[in-house]
């Protein structure tokens, strides 16, 4: 008879401490919610989070307020959203760089992206143009392989930093093209530009808004786009995989995640408001415009799409022996 008191209250105290969290996500949301951003104002992580924070307060109900917490590539304001309550009031726009590259860097993190983080959505894609100075002799991706090829080491690369998703972008390229090219890293990619125009590099993938109006104007050459297939943001040009590099893909993401341990029915909830926000055509409009392709998926999905591209990157920072100090 003790032992089955025992169990029944022990049964019940387990529904008892479940009880809040059904509660909670029933009413939720009932206060206003926090977007942590991991970035500065001003650059393309704060623009995607400032794009979906109203009209996710509409689909809501609640408002939605941005909060820039950057340092650390990231870093700092991914591990404030992973260690934040798991109640759904604190979301996390996180990114490429910080949670599928930063783990495999060799510098540990004060947080584990796939422990702590819950999986919401992907929100945007940001593919890279792969840009030549236009003294290079080359006009395709082929012809760019082929030129390299014949001159091992002779071309220079640039980048915003080493470790940083054009470097990565770039090693990938050569990895898979059987080239060899030298990395002249740089603090940031408009420098890079700039030594891309006047013939001090050679080589570059930066992002569309970054080298758009060069090409057009001619000061430059873009060559392909870096997603897998061919993207809205610049629809005239061929991806790299369909010209010469088959099955390459590379760039940025961001994606909404909430703590570990939130409420199925309160993730599921922001992803269902998220597929609406995204499906709006202004927004889709609006994001492309600044280099950003809006992209929805199931949480599964995502988790899934995160799993794969830390394994991507994981390789070949491993293969290569890149580690930032």
């Amino acid at each position: 008879m003790r032992r089955r008191l025992l169990m029944t209250t022990t049964a019940m105290g387990a529904m008892a401490a479940l009880l809040p969290l059904a509660a909670r996500a029933q009413s939720y949301p009932s206060k206003p919610i926090r977007l942590v951003v991991t970035f500065a104002p001003g650059g393309g992580a704060d623009y995607v989070g400032r794009s979906i924070a109203q009209p996710l307060s509409e689909a809501l109900g609640q408002t939605v307020v941005v909060d820039n917490r950057a340092g650390a590539n990231g870093v700092v304001g991914a591990d404030i959203g992973a260690k934040s309550a798991p109640d759904g009031y604190t979301l996390l726009l996180g990114a490429a760089g910080t949670l599928s590259v930063a783990p495999h860097l060799g510098e540990p993190l004060p947080f584990d992206p796939v422990r702590d983080l819950e999986p919401v959505t992907l929100v945007a894609t940001g593919p890279f143009v792969l840009t030549v100075t236009k003294a290079l002799p080359v006009d395709s991706v082929a012809s760019l392989i082929a030129y390299a090829k014949a001159n091992p080491g002779k071309l220079n690369f640039g980048s915003s930093g080493k470790g940083g998703a054009p470097h990565l972008a770039t090693e990938l390229f050569a990895s898979m093209a059987g080239i060899k090219m030298v990395h002249v890293p740089y603090r940031g990619l408009g420098p890079a530009v700039a030594d891309l125009i006047s013939g001090q590099i050679q080589v570059l993938f930066a992002d569309v808004p970054l080298v758009a109006e060069q090409a057009k104007a001619g000061t430059l050459r873009a060559l392909a786009i870096s997603s897998l297939t061919r993207s809205s943001v610049v629809p005239d040009l061929p991806p790299v995989a369909e010209a010469g590099v088959p099955g390459y893909s590379a760039g940025t993401w961001y994606g909404l995640f909430l703590p570990a341990r939130t409420p199925k029915a309160i993730v599921d909830k922001i992803g269902g408001a998220m597929k609406t926000v995204l499906a709006a055509p202004a927004l889709r409009a609006a994001m492309s415009k600044q280099g950003a392709e809006a992209q929805w998926m199931t949480p599964d999905a995502f988790a899934s799409y995160v799993r794969d591209d830390s394994a991507k990157w994981g390789k070949l920072i491993k293969d290569l022996g890149i580690k930032v100090e």
